[in-house]
C-alpha cells in the first residue's frame, strides 16, 4: 500500500468552492486560501440561527501508546462511512501543531484512505492560524516587559509574572530560561520560559470565542501578572494589548474549510492539546457544523479522561452543546501495551491474545467514564496493518462485554469509507438512543471539590494531594472570585493517573496537584498534575529526521 503522503499527493481534490456549496455555505461566506482550503465567515451562524441542529458525536479513545491509536483516522473514517450510507456529515478537527508533526506523532490528517486534504498544507503552515496565536501571545509578553522597563506604571511584581512566551515547536531547552540579560536596555532580568503555542491561553481563547468581540473581551481579561501593591491582577487590557492582539487574530478566529479524500466537508480549526490544554477544535466550528450537517463528528484529544472530559465539562458547559453519542477508539496495539507487552510480531500469538484480555481493563475503564456522562458509546476497533482477525475480534467482543452499545471494526485506513460503513451505521443508531447527558461537577462546587471529582470519578484515583503552591493558588483564586470557573486538568495522557508508568487501569493511586494556573480570559483554571510540562521536548529520533524533498522538489517522509 502507498504511504499516506503519496495517497494524499495523488488524490484528485475538488475545488473548495464546490465543497462549500455542498456543505450549504453561500459564496460570500467563503474566503478561499488557494484552491483547496478556505476561511468560513462567522456570519454564517447569524444566517442559520433558526436552522435545526444536527447530531453531535464525540470521538475519544482509550489510554494511548506514545504513537497514538488513530483517533483522527477514525474520525475521518466515520465521516466517510456516514457518507457511504447516505448521510450528510461534517467533520470538526484540530489544526496540527508543528511540534508533534516533527516530533513523535507526525501529522494529524488521518492516514491511508481515511484522510483530510491538502495533507501537506494542513500539517505545516496551513492558513497561518497557529502563527497568529504565537504572535499575539508574544506581543502581550513584549508589551508587559516594556511596561516594567518604562517606569512600571502598573506596579507589576516581576517575581509574580505568570505570562510566558510561546513557540510552535517541541523545545525543552526553553521550558525555563532567564530573560533581560545584557544591561538595563534589554529589560529587567527575571526567570521565565516558553509554552508550546498549543498550550497558550491565547489558543484556548481562540477555541472558545463566539465572535471577534467575544475574542477581544476574553483577550483583555487575560491575567499576566500580579502587582506588588496588594497583589492585584494585571490584565492584557491594563497593558493596552487586547486591541492589537485581536487584530492579529481577526482572521484566525474564522474556521478553516477543507475536505476528506471522499469529498465530505471538514472544519479544521484551533489546536489545543488535551494533556496540557482543553484538547478540542473550536466552538464556532462546532456551532456552524451543527447548522450545516446532519451529523457533526468532533474529535477530542487523547483518552476519554482527557479531551472528552474537557469537551463535556468545558466546551459543552460553556457553549450550550449537548452531545448525542461517543465513539471510543481502541486498537490491538493499545490493549497489548496495557496488558504488558508491546505489539511485536516476534511475540507468540497466544501470549498476545492474553495480553489483549488483560489490557481490556483499560478499555472497560474508559467505557465506564463515558457511562458516567450518561451517553451511549460505540467502540471503534481501529484496524492496523498486521492485526489478525482473531485479535480484532477479541477486542470487539471485549468491548461488548464492557458495556459498549456496539463495537465495529474500522478498516477505512485500507478501504476508505466503505471500510467504516458498519461503524457509521452503528453510530447513527446510537444517536437515536435515549441519553441523560450530565457533567462531572457543578459550577458552584469549590475548586478543590471539582478537582477531586474529576480525579476520583473520571481517573479512578483514591485520593488527591495538593502541594503548597496549589493550596495557595486555590485560596487566591477563591478570594479573587474565580471559584465558579471550570477546571482544565493538565496531566500525562499515557496513564489514567499522573504517572505515565502506571498502565492499564490503575487503582489506589493518589493524584498529585503541584500547582495551578488561572486562564481568566479563556475562563477556566488549570491544575498541573505530576510532572506534566507545557512545553514538550523532542525524542532521540523525531519525525523531522524523515522529512525532506526529493529530486523533483516534492515533500517526502511526512506522515
Amino acid at each position: 500500500m502507498k504511504s499516506s503522503l503519496e495517497i494524499a499527493q495523488e488524490a484528485e481534490l475538488r475545488p473548495i468552492e464546490s465543497i462549500a456549496e455542498q456543505a450549504g455555505l453561500l459564496p460570500d461566506e467563503v474566503d478561499p486560501y488557494g484552491r483547496y482550503k478556505a476561511k468560513v465567515s462567522l456570519g454564517t451562524l447569524d444566517r442559520l440561527k433558526d436552522a435545526p441542529d444536527g447530531k453531535l458525536v464525540c470521538v475519544a479513545g482509550v489510554t494511548p501508546t506514545k504513537a497514538g491509536e488513530g483517533k483522527t483516522t477514525t474520525a475521518v473514517s466515520l465521516t466517510q462511512g456516514l457518507g457511504q450510507i447516505g448521510k450528510d456529515p461534517l467533520l470538526c478537527l484540530r489544526e496540527p501543531s508543528l511540534g508533534p508533526v516533527f516530533g513523535i506523532k507526525g501529522g494529524a490528517a488521518g492516514g491511508g484512505m481515511a484522510q483530510v486534504v491538502p495533507m501537506e498544507d494542513l500539517n505545516l503552515h496551513f492558513t497561518g492560524d497557529i502563527h497568529a496565536v504565537g504572535a499575539a501571545n508574544n506581543l502581550l509578553a513584549a508589551l508587559m516587559d516594556a511596561s516594567i522597563l518604562h517606569g512600571n506604571p502598573h506596579k507589576i511584581d516581576a517575581l509574580r509574572v505568570g505570562w510566558k512566551r510561546a513557540l510552535d515547536m517541541n523545545d525543552r531547552a526553553l521550558r525555563a530560561i532567564t530573560i533581560g540579560q545584557g544591561g538595563r536596555a534589554n529589560g529587567y532580568p527575571r526567570e521565565s520560559g516558553f509554552d508550546i503555542t498549543a498550550a497558550s491561553e491565547v489558543m484556548a481563547i481562540l477555541a472558545v470565542s463566539r465572535d471577534v468581540h467575544d475574542l477581544r473581551k476574553r483577550l483583555g481579561a487575560i491575567t499576566v501578572a500580579q502587582s506588588f501593591d496588594g497583589g492585584k491582577p494585571v490584565t492584557a487590557e491594563d497593558l493596552g494589548a487586547a486591541g492589537a492582539m485581536t487584530v492579529l487574530l481577526k482572521e484566525a478566529i474564522k474556521p478553516n474549510l477543507i475536505q476528506t479524500l471522499e469529498g465530505q466537508p471538514c472544519m479544521m480549526h484551533a489546536g489545543p492539546f488535551a494533556n496540557i490544554a482543553h484538547g478540542n477544535s473550536s466552538l464556532v466550528a462546532d456551532l456552524i457544523g451543527l447548522k450545516l450537517g446532519d451529523y457533526v463528528i468532533t474529535e477530542s484529544g487523547f483518552g476519554s479522561d482527557m479531551g472528552m472530559e474537557k469537551f463535556f465539562d468545558i466546551v459543552c458547559r460553556g457553549g450550550g452543546l449537548r452531545p448525542n453519542a461517543v465513539v471510543l477508539v481502541a486498537t490491538v496495539r493499545a490493549l497489548k501495551h496495557h496488558g504488558g507487552i508491546e505489539d511485536d510480531p516476534r511475540v507468540e500469538h497466544v501470549r498476545g491474545l492474553a495480553a489483549i484480555a488483560t489490557g481490556a481493563a483499560n478499555l472497560h475503564r474508559h467505557l465506564g467514564i463515558v457511562r458516567s456522562f450518561g451517553l451511549p458509546c460505540v467502540v471503534a476497533v481501529n484496524r492496523r496493518p498486521g492485526d489478525t482477525d482473531d485479535e480484532v475480534e477479541l477486542v470487539r467482543s471485549l468491548a461488548l462485554e464492557g458495556g459498549a452499545l456496539a463495537a465495529e471494526v474500522n478498516d477505512a485506513f485500507a478501504r476508505g469509507g466503505e471500510g467504516a460503513a458498519e461503524l457509521a451505521q452503528a453510530v447513527a443508531d446510537a444517536c437515536e438512543e435515549p441519553s441523560e447527558f450530565k457533567l462531572a461537577y457543578e459550577d458552584d462546587d469549590p475548586i478543590q471539590v471539582k478537582i477531586e471529582k474529576v480525579a476520583k470519578q473520571v481517573y479512578g484515583a483514591s485520593d488527591v494531594v495538593f502541594y503548597l503552591d496549589a493550596e495557595r493558588k486555590i485560596r487566591q483564586y477563591t478570594d479573587d472570585g474565580l471559584d465558579k470557573l471550570p477546571i482544565c486538568m493538565a496531566k500525562t495522557h499515557l496513564s489514567l493517573s499522573a504517572d505515565p508508568a502506571l498502565r492499564n487501569a490503575p487503582e489506589n493511586f493518589t493524584l498529585p496537584v503541584r500547582d495551578m494556573r488561572a486562564y481568566t480570559g479563556a475562563g477556566w483554571l488549570v491544575p498541573l498534575c505530576g510532572d506534566i510540562q507545557q512545553m514538550p521536548g523532542l525524542g532521540k529520533t523525531p519525525a523531522a529526521l524523515n522529512v525532506d524533498i526529493d529530486g523533483e522538489g516534492r515533500t517526502v517522509g511526512l506522515f
